[in-house]
């Protein structure tokens, strides 16, 4: 085996048992710190300087994302003006593997004079930041990956995994639903399956297909390739669904007949469609249309009248397939 697969393997071994020695160490200081966030009014400052500087942004970030409002604060600027981000309601919550960093040092005085509560995520209990925070975290590690145990490895994999394990255990107690999650991830394919409706996607007004069961098939050819769904909505007088006459249905047609002179719609058409209605979510119509292996929907109103129409790859583009959430 070579050095390089042998010394992957040892940092990932070390990071490892580093996690798994933090693990034990949650306690009752961890359901304290839960506890001052989950009841503050207020934002989590989080703060740290260097590579501790990078996982608070990580942690930052994961808390907007799971319902807890969070902001980072670089410990250099702060002392140049952005401390004014910090209110008494805000909880901040400090990063430092030495506990010593001089940076830091230097806000918990400002800290204590507007009378922010503190949670430290520290990895020296007898350092100065531990002692004069109100809760202390301990990320302490045995040893780093580095192999001349300097370059922060494994304490940094420990205290980000702490500021998830805050993350989630925030979550739980809000009882955030992946509903809350689609609306802070509009962008992404999970946030549009759960929060893009049929009517958003579908085809509505002059752009669907639709004719009378009585004309002739023609002109239900006509329609159909006018408004290029691969598909004609067919109703009757009192403009309520009957029918829908697809592709698949004039191949089905002209291989049991080749003559269609005297054919309607109505006699072409596939009776009683799958339909859905507005409200509905967009992707729960795809789940329908995959189910019954069509590729067009019918949106319907209260009086089985089509308002719309959905197609599958419309769909499936948007990003809407199960297997494409991410």
């Amino acid at each position: 085996m070579s050095t390089s697969i042998e010394r992957g393997k040892q940092v990932i071994r070390i990071e490892a048992e580093a996690l798994e020695a933090l693990a034990l160490r949650i306690d009752d200081r961890f359901a304290a710190a839960v506890d001052l966030i989950f009841n503050s009014t207020g934002r989590v400052i989080v703060t740290g300087m260097g590579k501790s500087g990078l996982v608070a942004r990580k942690i930052v970030a994961t808390m907007n994302s799971t319902g807890t409002a969070a902001v980072f604060l670089h410990p250099s600027d702060a002392v140049h003006g952005d401390l004014g981000m910090v209110r008494e309601e805000d909880v901040v919550i400090c990063l430092s593997k030495s506990g010593d960093t001089e940076e830091i040092r230097q806000l918990l005085p400002m800290f204590r004079r507007i009378g922010v509560k503190i949670i430290a995520m520290v990895g020296t209990l007898g350092s100065q930041l531990a002692q004069q925070c109100d809760i202390v975290l301990d990320t302490s590690v045995k040893e780093e990956a580095c192999p001349h145990d300097l370059a922060p490895t494994a304490s940094t994999t420990a205290t980000l995994a702490l500021g998830d394990a805050l993350a989630i255990a925030l979550l739980d107690r809000r009882g955030f639903t992946k509903e809350e999650f689609a609306m802070f991830h509009p962008g992404g394919n999970l946030g549009k399956r759960l929060l893009l409706r049929v009517e958003e996607m579908m085809v509505l007004g002059a752009n669907v297909p639709v004719v009378r069961e009585e004309v002739p098939l023609s002109d239900a050819i006509v329609e159909m390739t006018s408004k290029r769904l691969g598909a004609t909505c067919v109703i009757d007088s009192g403009g309520r669904l009957r029918g829908i006459v697809t592709d698949g249905d004039l191949r089905r047609l002209l291989h049991r007949t080749k003559d269609v002179t005297n054919v309607t719609a109505a006699d072409a058409m596939t009776k009683n469609p799958k339909t859905i209605r507005k409200g509905l979510l967009a992707a729960t119509a795809l789940e329908e249309m995959e189910s019954f292996n069509i590729t067009q929907l019918v949106v319907v109103d209260e009086q089985h009248r089509p308002v719309g129409m959905l197609h599958l790859h419309d769909l499936v583009k948007a990003g809407l397939r199960q297997d494409a959430v991410g």
